[in-house]
């Protein structure tokens, strides 16, 4: 039946960064207007099935605003991947569909970001400076506090500043903690945390 049918929702969210897949079958999204949140809880795209027609809300890594976009309930539904753009940089949001399409399409969409997250590192830029200065110096800070360890036992620690991000990795075992460097909310987030732990890749 076509409400069992399982529908993948994808996105990547724009506060912590990571991609969202989400599975839904066709009877949920109908009964529950689905709020679709991310795990970190501060972000969601909303689905309202009305009728002959979808409309999708979905915050936009991109551009930092929430674009609401529409499509056809036949399409939402049956199409095998459905991507939505956002208008501003012309770049994917959303991936609608079905489970192999949508995780192909997420896996070249992050590829594309991590590209541009390089490049813009090489070029010394960020997608905020002022973020981005803010967030190195409560490191800086947490590390002059010896704050700075990892599961494995080690607190020696290598840094890797991206884009919009900054990545602390364990002298020992390469252990990695990825840390958002992109709103005044990851400040905030930061500023709250008296130590960093980052998670081994193998305990001792």
């Amino acid at each position: 039946m076509i409400q069992d049918a399982k529908r993948f929702i994808a996105f990547i969210c724009p506060e912590c960064r990571q991609p969202v897949i989400l599975e839904r079958t066709v009877f949920q999204l109908a009964a529950s207007g689905s709020r679709l949140p991310c795990p970190c809880g501060k972000s969601s795209i909303d689905v309202a099935l009305m009728g002959d027609q979808v409309r999708v809300t979905v915050p936009c890594l991109f551009c930092k605003e929430t674009h609401t976009v529409s499509c056809s309930t036949r399409a939402f539904l049956e199409e095998k991947t459905l991507a939505f753009s956002c208008a501003n940089s012309g770049l994917d949001c959303c991936y609608v569909g079905e489970e192999e399409g949508v995780f192909a399409a997420m896996r070249r969409l992050e590829e594309t970001v991590d590209r541009m997250e390089e490049n813009a590192a090489a070029q010394g830029t960020f997608l905020n400076d002022l973020v981005m200065e803010e967030i190195l110096g409560e490191i800086r800070d947490i590390g002059q506090r010896d704050g700075i360890s990892c599961t494995c036992g080690c607190r020696d620690w290598k840094i890797k500043i991206n884009y919009s991000s900054v990545e602390l990795f364990c002298g020992r075992c390469e252990g990695a903690l990825r840390i958002p460097a992109a709103t005044i909310s990851d400040i905030e987030d930061l500023c709250c945390k008296p130590t960093l732990t980052i998670r081994g890749n193998k305990t001792t």
